[in-house]
């Protein structure tokens, strides 16, 4: 499909399915070599990272655990540009390898504010592996340890990524 219609926007395609399951397997690829031995736990950022999570979850050789956290910086087609954590982490993270799973990257915003949250409950490690990272729109000063796909600072829907909670579904991603 050239176009995805989602509420009073039209999208255009932008990146296949394909493209974004090769680039999932080259991260999963990467963190399997990168962690291995140290059974790390997954902590992926809900509600864009779960289609993302489960694709890359399901490659992970190494003995691993997920977990999920969900937090909130969106209004519309742009950043609230405050962050609101609302489903805590139910995990005791201290002394664990943690690898945080977020669909996109933009300000860094979210990922700022979760990084502070977990600093304090004493983590081993804490890496960061984004399928989407707009290095245009990033104002945060944390590495980005695993990026799938950079892409420019453009509005983007479809697998996972949403409008107003609308066009997760799409398996290819769409931008405005």
């Amino acid at each position: 499909m050239d176009t995805l219609k989602v509420l009073d926007k039209t999208f255009i395609h932008f990146i296949s399915h394909l493209k974004i399951q090769e680039t999932i397997a080259r991260m999963a690829a990467d963190l399997d070599r990168d962690m291995y031995g140290k059974s790390p736990l997954f902590l992926a950022v809900l509600n864009g990272s779960f289609i993302f999570a489960a694709d890359l979850f399901k490659q992970i050789k190494m003995p691993s655990r997920i977990s999920f956290v969900k937090m909130a910086s969106y209004m519309g087609t742009g950043s609230s540009g405050k962050v609101d954590q609302l489903i805590g982490l139910q995990e005791t993270i201290t002394g664990q390898h943690i690898i945080i799973l977020e669909d996109i990257i933009d300000s860094g915003l979210t990922v700022n504010k979760l990084l502070d949250h977990l600093g304090a409950m004493q983590p081993a490690s804490v890496r960061i592996a984004a399928l989407l990272y707009k290095p245009d729109a990033f104002k945060a000063s944390f590495n980005i340890d695993y990026i799938g796909i950079e892409i420019p600072n453009n509005f983007v829907v479809g697998y996972g990524l949403d409008y107003n909670g609308y066009g997760r579904n799409s398996k290819d991603i769409y931008t405005l």
